[in-house]
């Protein structure tokens, strides 16, 4: 699934990202957690991270995880420096107001699969 999908899909907005890159990406899999140690045990390749954890950790973990997108859910807004490191590490970050729960189905029935 392409980006420009996920985010109408969504009715998300992108926040940061050179959303060009990602394009040509086809995302696989999806991962929905607010604990980023889980996050940190993923293997699978192009992955999307969804959750509602809002504060520079996240960042930190994905660029760790090495996901390219995060999917910010419940409204939850980033802030300056966590869109500057996020560019910084080429991640993409896009926000919605939907719930993990709605964001994760609608992918799934989209055709993302779990990691588990």
């Amino acid at each position: 699934m392409k980006v420009d999908e996920i985010i109408e899909l969504l009715d998300a907005k992108i926040v940061t990202g050179r959303i060009c890159e990602l394009k040509t990406v086809g995302f696989k899999h999806a991962f929905s957690s607010d604990l980023m140690s889980d996050v940190l045990r993923l293997t699978a390749e192009n992955t999307v991270l969804i959750t509602g954890l809002c504060n520079l950790q996240t960042i930190r973990t994905a660029e760790m995880a090495e996901i390219k997108l995060i999917i910010m859910t419940r409204g939850k807004k980033t802030d300056d420096f966590m869109r500057a490191v996020a560019e910084e590490n080429d991640i993409c970050i896009i926000e919605t107001d939907y719930s993990i729960f709605r964001v994760s189905g609608e992918l799934y029935k989209a055709g993302l699969l779990p990691i588990y």
